[in-house]
């Protein structure tokens, strides 16, 4: 964020253009301001200095006049929780292919980078928070590692974290997942409870409920993206918490949660992606797409309107947004109309996002380009042996990161395990990529569709090693040994070699390539993984939550099977 002075000489400039007795710095002419608080619309100049409005409700004059004809003016939307590696783009880019669908504010959590990097990928986000247009605030990565059931690139204990405390840029802690230690009392995690009690806490508690959330709650968290149904939604309402409302590539939450989004609440939710590629922003939008549906759906546009913006800062303590008045931050989104929330025009800042302003940044140099260190695999290190024909198989759930503990009963030959495309029964691998441990895991997978081939990435939530789907090993060897070539990244291939691609090299997570040359690579890559069979619309990031341990029920991780409910490695073998 571009950090302006506001000392005695501002103030005197603000207020004497907020009394109309000086120019503004920018004026918006003819806007239909739209109240959060009210509902109400009413027809007014805006004026800006520096990134401040300083008048509405009347007629101004400015240094620089926008016509805004007639246009609808609402406060700039705010993601309340992200991970911009997952749009595999840099913060740069990310910030470039969001800004113009109206997100001024991104409270981002760089947990990703951090698992791989540690506070070296902290430093990077926070680099590239200073200079970006959009108000890009960090989270402090709570759980790296996310459990002791995996092999991490780092470890963020407290006195890693504290470092980057008071930085202006960061809010507090980021999402707890690890809700057991919390529960159980785990000294580490207490120690970082600690460090943050007077400072926002993210929470991230699936499924839970009754004296093991309220446990939970005592800790002092007080937001939650990871409810999936109204009834869970709303038991979580009612202990204090601000329910976050997800729609992301993978976690589609908006249809069982917009219920909940009613007037007598609607101060209380807030709206967030978590994980969004820009194939999906190119196709649907971000949180304009969000705010699309809830109103076409049957929310009311204050409603909708209030979650993005006035809600989400008071949920993060960002006092200084939210709502388009004197005194207020300039971020403020002209739409052509209220209900389809088509974005015309944004300023950020008090800055109009265009290429010239994103052109004005200065660069901020890549990091982790040679993070991916892992030995090359053959067709044989996809084994799995059986006891019998049952085995434990994780259950993929389309729209969701929740998956299924299916028991199958699948071919065995010479006391191995054998894919079974017939009922949609695939092996599934983690390949150990921080420190040339070796380690592979190997079980089964079902709900891809695929027919022949595989798909390997190194996202990989949350350690990010390399996860291989496949119905075919030796395709499952390509995928993962051109994973490795590339540094970092998405490979289909079939079992003569690789088929589509897509390099991550910054960290194994991110491109260095601009969005528009992502996007196309993930058109090429969606289509080849297609021609396999696979039935998933997101193959890629739903290959990437297999490996997450602290999301229900049935991962899989570097080290083996694993069970969330039971939290512990398990055998395949059912």
């Amino acid at each position: 964020m571009l950090v302006q002075n506001h000392g005695a000489d501002f103030l005197e400039r603000a207020i004497a253009a907020g009394c109309k007795q000086a120019n503004a710095d920018i004026v918006l002419k003819n806007a239909k301001l739209f109240s959060v608080l009210d509902g109400s619309v009413t027809k007014t100049d805006i004026a800006i200095v520096g990134d401040r409005i300083v008048g509405t409700h009347a007629e101004y004059s400015g240094k620089v006049e926008i016509d805004a004809q007639g246009r609808f003016a609402v406060p700039g939307f705010i993601d309340t929780h992200l991970h911009i590696e997952s749009s595999l783009v840099t913060p740069f880019e990310f910030e470039r292919c969001v800004l113009p669908h109206g997100v001024t504010t991104a409270i981002c959590d760089p947990h990703e980078i951090a698992n791989v990097l540690g506070s070296e990928g902290i430093r990077y986000f926070l680099s590239c928070a200073e200079r970006t247009l959009m108000d890009v605030r960090i989270n402090l990565s709570s759980c790296v590692p996310a459990t002791q059931f995996e092999t991490s690139g780092a470890c963020l204990e407290i006195a890693d974290l504290l470092p980057f405390r008071d930085h202006p840029q960061v809010i507090g802690l980021a999402e707890f997942m690890n809700f057991p230690g919390v529960i159980h009392r785990d000294p580490k995690v207490l120690a970082k409870l600690a460090a943050f009690q007077d400072r926002h806490i993210d929470g991230h508690a699936p499924l839970l409920s009754g004296t093991a959330l309220n446990a939970y709650l005592s800790a002092g968290i007080r937001t939650d993206h990871e409810a999936t149904s109204a009834e869970e939604a709303l038991e979580k309402l009612s202990k204090g918490m601000t329910i976050l409302i997800r729609e992301g590539s993978v976690s589609k939450d908006l249809d069982a949660l917009a219920p909940i989004l009613q007037p007598d609440v609607s101060g209380f939710v807030a709206l967030c992606t978590d994980d969004r590629n820009p194939l999906d922003i190119a196709e649907e939008g971000h949180l304009d797409s969000m705010i699309r549906r809830l109103i076409a759906g049957g929310t009311r546009p204050l409603d909708a309107y209030r979650a993005a913006s006035w809600s989400a800062a008071r949920a993060f303590g960002l006092m200084d947004r939210g709502q388009i008045a004197p005194g207020w931050r300039a971020d403020i989104v002209l739409l052509d109309n209220l209900e389809e929330c088509r974005v015309s025009s944004v300023i950020s800042g008090g800055v109009l996002a265009s290429q010239t302003a994103f052109d004005m940044r200065k660069p901020v140099a890549p990091v982790g380009l040679d993070s991916v260190n892992a030995h090359r695999v053959t067709a044989e290190n996809f084994k799995v042996s059986a006891r019998n024909q049952e085995s434990r198989v994780i259950g993929v759930v389309p729209g969701r990161i929740i998956t299924e503990d299916l028991s199958k009963a699948v071919p065995v030959e010479n006391g191995e395990a054998q894919i079974d495309t017939g009922q949609d029964v695939l092996k599934v691998a983690v390949v150990e990529r921080h420190k040339m441990t070796g380690n592979i895991g190997v079980a089964f997978v079902s709900g891809f569709g695929m027919t022949a081939g595989a798909i390997a990435s190194s996202v990989a939530h949350d350690s990010h090693n390399i996860c291989v789907v496949g119905a075919d090993e030796a395709a499952m060897a390509h995928a993962v040994n051109r994973v490795i070539d590339l540094k970092g990244g998405f490979v289909v291939a079939d079992a003569d070699g690789p088929k589509a691609e897509l390099a991550l090299p910054l960290a194994g997570l991110m491109s260095l390539e601009p969005f528009e040359s992502v996007h196309d690579a993930l058109q090429t890559l969606r289509s080849a993984a297609t021609e396999l069979g696979c039935t998933l619309p997101e193959p890629f990031l739903q290959v990437a939550f297999l490996p997450l341990p602290v999301i229900p029920h049935l991962k899989i991780t570097d080290l083996g099977l694993f069970d969330v409910n039971k939290f512990e490695l398990v055998d395949p073998a059912a």
